[in-house]
């Protein structure tokens, strides 16, 4: 099965988000939301989007349609804004905290941005958005320059193919362990299947290090396997879905951010 990523274009109808001489940062998030679905798709990632087109649902229900789709994952996109124009110039990221994979997710996407040419200013923790605090998968707010910075507004219209594929790199490189395009036979899972749980993504194999030894010290079977840049930490192995579902539950009550895997 494709990993399935909910994608939110922050705002929509009658609420335009911030404004700059006209340009509504509704309009911008569902362009840029739109075209990196398009390159995720491509990739075979299984994308659901909270709107397509210009419509008003408030965050909390944003987060209900993300909840709804059996979402893995939840990115929302929007443009920042500053008192003051061409006060500030740069891509945050937002986070609820900065446990389990989400981090990986908002570092590498705030690092690809960055190549593209803006500011990275990191990642901030809010613990105030719906989006963040409702949904209940890993969830991430991505804040793609300043609408009212011209600088970052130069970037996001002549380089938008170039943002657009930043931050779908970001994910899939991210991802890489997770994404695969189906089953073309439309079998389903055969006997020959072995699954995991995935506990963690890092670029610091001493992060890695770290959560494996946590899992073993907690009696977890787990390893550590190389995926493209990353390092995935991985707990238990087994031919049984069911088995790693229970063990899924098991380390998500204790507080990890965790997806089964077909190894």
């Amino acid at each position: 099965m494709a990993v399935r990523i909910a994608l939110d274009a922050g705002h929509g109808g009658y609420d335009g988000g911030a404004v700059h001489e006209g340009r509504k940062e509704k309009d911008d998030n569902l362009a840029l939301t739109l075209a990196v679905g398009e390159i995720l798709q491509n990739n075979g990632v299984d994308v659901v989007y909270t709107r397509t087109e210009d419509i008003y649902d408030s965050p909390v229900r944003k987060a209900q349609i993300a909840n709804e789709s059996g979402a893995d994952y939840f990115i929302s996109f929007h443009r920042n804004s500053s008192p003051m124009d061409n006060q500030y110039s740069g891509v945050e990221t937002l986070l609820y905290d900065e446990n389990g994979i989400k981090a990986e997710l908002a570092e590498a996407i705030n690092a690809e941005l960055e190549m593209v040419g803006f500011n990275n200013l990191g990642i901030n923790i809010r613990r105030d958005l719906a989006v963040l605090r409702r949904t209940q998968m890993p969830a991430l707010l991505v804040e793609v320059g300043f609408i009212n910075t011209d600088a970052d507004n130069a970037l996001f219209d002549s380089r938008f193919d170039d943002v657009a594929q930043a931050i779908a790199n970001g994910v899939l490189q991210t991802l890489s362990g997770e994404i695969n395009t189906g089953d073309d036979t439309g079998t389903g899972t055969t006997e020959s299947d072995v699954y995991a749980v995935q506990v963690g993504l890092f670029r610091n194999p001493e992060n890695a290090d770290n959560l494996y030894r946590e899992l073993v010290a907690l009696g977890i079977p787990s390893d550590i396997a190389r995926s493209g840049n990353f390092f995935a930490v991985r707990a238990g192995r087994t031919g049984s879905l069911n088995e790693a579902v229970a063990l899924q539950q098991e380390l998500q009550q204790l507080g990890y951010d965790t997806l089964v895997v077909t190894l």
